[in-house]
């Protein structure tokens, strides 16, 4: 994914939430609807959660230091899990908070009807727009994977958590303009207390959702199996490397990867010739997998027999890593 889409889809969702949150307050000191109210706290905590997931872009762009030598690319991923933290707390417990107290002093709304229903119709169609362009921003990456596999296995974090959080408020909308709806229709405030509970139900899901999958790429993910398999033709492709004895990989944040591999080699006679062919190597897994930008290569001599005992070969040579021209760092 594009940081430059991440950013827009984000930007646009932010921006309609702070327009959105203001008038929905307004509608709640004018008519006292706890739907209108959950759907206030809902828009703030939207509007929150994108400022957050704009800092964890800016503060992933930061430089390596010697003490996070990787750099800083996964704080996108904690602020993506804060986010649904915050989803959880202030949206969803809050709506179900004031559902239950709704519901045990129910009242109907008898000012200013027409306020609730204006403002919700208004929000729906402002989120609808701000739902379209997270929409187009992911359709340029996701490919032929369906919605629920983009959101699944996405590595970049923002566009995932700006598409379920317009799905549900564009969802919460509709539930408030229910309960608001049946409210005006029969006086009855306890309708109003079902349609906030509704939407507390519905952001607690989205946050349950968002925090299990934020959690796995917390934990560390390894390449998708097509990134996997051309990282292999990569690495075998020519005469440098006779076989992969085994290989690892790791996303270091959204748009890096890091390849550590103990790879089988022929004897060579100088250690100049086997770093030459480390280094064409290392160029070929880049040209076939460009995020794969921080690789280390192990060389060793393959031994069948070693490896089924488990000690990967009969004679270990450590190698040095040779250094980057590009960057001067060992093997990335």
């Amino acid at each position: 994914m594009s940081a430059e889409g991440g950013t827009k889809a984000i930007v646009a969702a932010l921006l309609a939430n702070i327009g959105i949150a203001v008038t929905k307050f307004l509608a709640f000191a004018l008519t006292g609807s706890s739907s209108m109210l959950a759907e206030s706290i809902h828009s703030v905590a939207d509007s929150g959660n994108q400022g957050l997931l704009l800092l964890g872009g800016k503060r992933a762009k930061r430089e390596a230091t010697p003490q996070h030598p990787f750099g800083y690319g996964r704080e996108r991923y904690i602020y993506a899990f804060i986010v649904s933290i915050v989803l959880f707390s202030v949206g969803g417990l809050f709506a179900l908070y004031e559902a239950y107290h709704k519901w045990h002093d129910p009242h109907g709304i008898d000012n200013y009807q027409w306020v609730p229903v204006t403002v919700l119709v208004i929000a729906i169609i402002l989120e609808s727009f701000s739902f379209r362009t997270a929409i187009k921003e992911s359709n340029h990456v996701r490919g032929n994977q369906s919605w629920v596999k983009f959101i699944r296995r996405a590595k970049a974090p923002e566009l995932p958590v700006v598409l379920l959080e317009d799905f549900g408020a564009l969802l919460g909308l509709i539930f408030a303009l229910f309960g608001v709806g049946m409210t005006l229709a029969t006086g009855n405030g306890e309708w109003d207390a079902l349609g906030t509970a509704m939407i507390g139900v519905l952001l607690v899901t989205i946050a349950v959702v968002l925090a299990i999958e934020t959690k796995s790429l917390l934990l560390g993910e390894g390449a998708e199996s097509h990134d996997l398999a051309a990282i292999e033709r990569a690495v075998t492709d020519g005469p440098e490397v006779e076989r992969i004895i085994h290989m690892k990989t790791l996303y270091l944040g959204p748009e890096e990867l890091m390849v550590a591999a103990k790879v089988a080699v022929a004897p060579c006679d100088s250690a100049e010739e086997l770093a030459r062919g480390i280094n064409v190597v290392e160029a070929r897994i880049r040209s076939a997998v460009p995020i794969a930008r921080v690789i280390y290569l192990e060389p060793d001599i393959y031994s069948a027999a070693a490896e089924q005992a488990g000690t990967g070969a009969a004679s270990h040579t450590a190698v040095a890593e040779p250094e980057d021209e590009a960057s001067g760092r060992p093997g990335s």
